[in-house]
């Protein structure tokens, strides 16, 4: 009995952590305003330099912002959520503008107020990331900002 309200309360604290109203992916909404573009680009130089077809040494993470299969899923996942068509493949990791894509659907999901420090974060650490754990890369990326 423990266990099952343990696992119910768990469920209900993630669902409350999904944002209801992030619009990227569907057709008709205009996407944010918000600029990411210098977030982006300090991502993309601390990642791969701006390496389009740049592989970690595990092979997962790939493309100038070394995007894992986890991601890409977890991005397919967002779009059937929101009743969108287009899907995302390995291949498109490699795709610079595909990769932004990404990104920008990530942010519009799991960061719908545009912190630049949790979309920073969140990028390296994923969602359940630690401050101590992304803190290198968090000054690397600001450091490419300035």
């Amino acid at each position: 009995m423990y266990r099952l309200a343990k696992t119910t309360c768990l469920v209900c604290m993630l669902l409350m952590l999904i944002p209801m109203n992030a619009s990227a992916g569907i057709k008709g909404k205009k996407a944010s305003r918000f600029d990411w573009t210098p977030v982006i680009n300090a991502i993309i130089e601390v990642e791969s330099e701006g390496n389009a077809k740049a592989v970690d040494k595990s092979g997962k993470s790939c493309g100038c912002m070394q995007i894992t299969p986890l991601l890409v899923k977890e991005c397919n996942r967002i779009l059937d959520l929101r009743k969108s068509s287009k899907r995302y493949s390995m291949k498109d990791r490699f795709s610079v503008r595909k990769s932004k894509e990404m990104f920008l659907l990530y942010q519009s999901f799991y960061n719908p107020k545009n912190d630049m420090e949790l979309a920073i974060r969140s990028w390296n650490g994923g969602i359940n990331f630690t401050k101590r754990g992304t803190q290198k890369y968090y000054r690397k990326v600001m450091s490419k900002m300035k």
